[in-house]
């Protein structure tokens, strides 16, 4: 069985064929908000069983399995098997209204009680699931408070068993799932009730202080996890056999450049040689930073995608990455040593400044604006006079926010960040400025 797969579901496959296995089912913790499930992908041979949710309501449920023949909806304390291993469906609410965690038991070796807790996103090593996504990023307004509170009681059960349960989460350290996880893959809860912050709260303090610090903090998250509920809910495409995109020639991306249902999308991880030279309308998404994170806040699934690479054997990893969360439209790549080649109609810039030459360029450039595409947070510690903050991934959705007809000087805490911003902003036709520096080198008669 598969908990939580991935959508490109083949290296499940070839891992169970090296053992000698056979996938027989798949189950689901939750609908997933950070990438597309591949449940459905391996439950399309109409043979392997899925198990899915059915609490927190009619809202709240898998609706692509619901009729499905091999499908068993799951309430509360229902167990199944796989093989001699008994997994029971716990009601762990919060994070989603519908979450189950799962409990482990190994009957073949003779085990009453359980040895692990598949905790999907309800507990992490060192941290517990957000519950705020589905008014942060699903736009489910008034909901946060809710999942704190379904949360904090959630995590009070917990109490309840042993200290050498294994934990076995869906995500690590980077997940935008959380705010503080671990680098470690797995914990023991005994572990967790002793190191874990946001755990040692809600079992030892009211109520209210566990709410007022689970949303105190939380990441501002990426534009696509508001699509990923709808598309997990309602059942992703069935992908089949994935066919890595093709190479393509500057011939036949020139044509294509102008349109908006087109973008090039450059992982290239040179940002200063981005802002100097790059294919019109390129937005940038660094291979080696969060290539998801940063293509997820500013791609529409809807759009053709051709990748700028530095290496070939790139192209298979990245094309896989975005059909994760949802960007299906992988048509092609185009290696960067080409870039060289093209003529200068095909090419576009911005300029780069430093903090030590912002003061300035201020007094220069007339009515330039400082947009600060940190965290909420970050810029809360400090920030410079007049900044406008929206953190880089949800620019696109709040661009209405920003001014008109002026340059806009973008910086982050290291230059990353606001690189990604800066080509986005400039796709769609505003003058940017990018601070290509890090924040602490900002003179301190600029700082608020």
């Amino acid at each position: 069985m598969v908990i939580d797969p991935l959508r490109d579901v083949s290296q499940y496959q070839e891992i169970a064929a090296a053992a000698g296995l056979k996938i027989t089912a798949v189950a689901e913790t939750h609908i997933h908000a950070d990438f597309v499930s591949g449940a459905r992908e391996l439950s399309a041979d109409g043979k392997t069983s899925v198990y899915v949710s059915a609490e927190g309501g009619p809202d709240w449920q898998s609706e692509w399995a619901r009729d499905l023949p091999q499908t068993r909806l799951l309430h509360d304390g229902d167990t199944f098997h796989i093989g001699r291993i008994q997994l029971q469906a716990w009601h762990t609410p919060g994070h989603t209204p519908e979450h189950l965690s799962y409990l482990i038991t190994d009957q073949g070796g003779g085990a009453d009680e359980p040895l692990g807790i598949i905790s999907g996103d309800f507990l992490f090593v060192g941290d517990v699931g957000r519950p705020d996504l589905l008014e942060q990023a699903a736009g489910q307004a008034g909901t946060q408070e809710a999942g704190a509170r379904q949360l904090y009681h959630s995590l009070k059960k917990l109490s309840a068993l042993p200290d050498h349960l294994q934990v076995l989460p869906a995500h690590g350290a980077g997940s935008a799932c959380g705010k503080s996880l671990g680098a470690v893959p797995t914990s023991t809860l005994g572990y967790e009730k002793r190191f874990n912050h946001a755990l040692r709260l809600a079992l030892n303090d009211a109520e209210q202080a566990f709410v007022d610090f689970i949303l105190e903090g939380q990441p501002e998250p990426p534009l696509y996890f508001a699509n990923m509920k709808k598309v997990n809910k309602t059942g992703p495409a069935i992908l089949g056999p994935i066919v890595p995109p093709r190479a393509w020639d500057l011939a036949g991306v020139e044509p294509r450049l102008s349109s908006p249902d087109f973008v090039v999308v450059d992982s290239r991880n040179d940002r200063q040689a981005f802002a100097g030279r790059h294919l019109r309308g390129s937005l940038f998404a660094p291979s080696r930073g969060d290539f998801s994170g940063f293509a997820g806040s500013f791609l529409d699934p809807a759009q053709e995608v051709v990748l700028v690479v530095e290496s070939a054997d790139q192209v298979d990893g990245l094309a896989r990455q975005l059909l994760r969360i949802g960007f299906d439209h992988v048509v092609g790549w185009l290696p960067a040593a080409v870039l060289v080649e093209a003529p200068e109609g095909m090419l576009s810039s911005f300029p780069t400044t430093t903090f030590a030459g912002l003061a300035a360029l201020l007094q220069s450039t007339a009515g330039a604006v400082i947009l600060d595409v940190r965290r909420s947070t970050e810029h809360a510690a400090g920030h410079a006079r007049g900044a406008l903050n929206i953190a880089h991934t949800r620019l696109r959705a709040r661009e209405e926010e920003l001014p008109t007809g002026v340059p806009l000087v973008v910086h982050c805490q290291s230059g990353m960040r606001a690189a990604t911003a800066s080509a986005w902003l400039a796709r769609r036709g505003r003058r940017v400025i990018h601070v290509n520096d890090a924040f602490p080198n900002l003179p301190a008669a600029l700082l608020a």
